[in-house]
């Protein structure tokens, strides 16, 4: 499909080039002359087919933003600056050098994550969750600390820090696997499914990274 995609838009700015080209002749384009034709890959085991340029528009799919996708990102936002509160605690209270690391990873991978997210919610008119924590509470968010766990990793220092911090993120990440998982057998939208593929890949390597920690 993202093979027919890409005929498609070479062939329509050739169509306007040959317009723009028979307006400026004067000459008007015979009735039979209609644009090349698009080869579109079948299916494996199936041939090639040839379609006009607007027989392969049609065929492209409609990624429209839906409810999953929309309700994905504006969770993600949430769960991930609930990350980036976690991690601001590590500077000064983790005792280990690769706890401080993991901590760095994670505020460099979902700080830009945060923009982007803002930056498809804003480009498809949707704002962000609102109230507290959000308009979706933890309940419905996977993987979420609650205000006792982030509670006792405030107070916590050294080697109970690096423990309880470890144990509340890979519990955080897991929770952005689930989201994930569901966004992309619920949701709608190619770029919410390249986002949720991302978190996914790279929050599975932070968890095994955290598990041998």
């Amino acid at each position: 499909m993202k093979v027919v995609t890409a005929v498609v838009v070479a062939v329509l700015a050739l169509g306007a080039c040959e317009s723009g080209s028979g307006s400026g002749s004067g000459q008007p384009k015979a009735d039979g002359d209609r644009g090349a034709a698009v080869v579109a890959p079948g299916k494996p085991g199936e041939p090639a087919r040839t379609l006009s340029p607007e027989e392969a528009a049609k065929e492209l799919p409609d990624d429209s933003p839906n409810a999953a996708d929309v309700g994905y990102v504006q969770m993600m936002i949430v769960h991930h600056q609930q990350a980036l509160e976690m991690t601001a605690l590590v500077p000064d209270r983790a005792a280990g050098t690769p706890v401080k690391r993991l901590a760095d990873r994670i505020r460099a991978a979902q700080q830009p994550e945060i923009g982007a997210m803002r930056g498809w919610l804003k480009r498809h008119g949707k704002g962000e969750a609102t109230g507290g924590h959000g308009s979706h509470d933890h309940g419905a968010m996977p993987g979420m600390a609650t205000d006792e766990q982030l509670a006792r990793l405030r107070a916590a220092e050294g080697r109970a820090f690096d423990e309880l911090f470890l144990e509340l993120m890979i519990t955080h990440h897991q929770g952005a696997l689930t989201m994930g998982a569901t966004v992309l057998s619920e949701g709608n939208n190619v770029q919410v499914g390249e986002m949720a593929n991302d978190v996914i890949a790279q929050q599975t390597a932070e968890i095994s990274r955290m598990r041998t920690m």
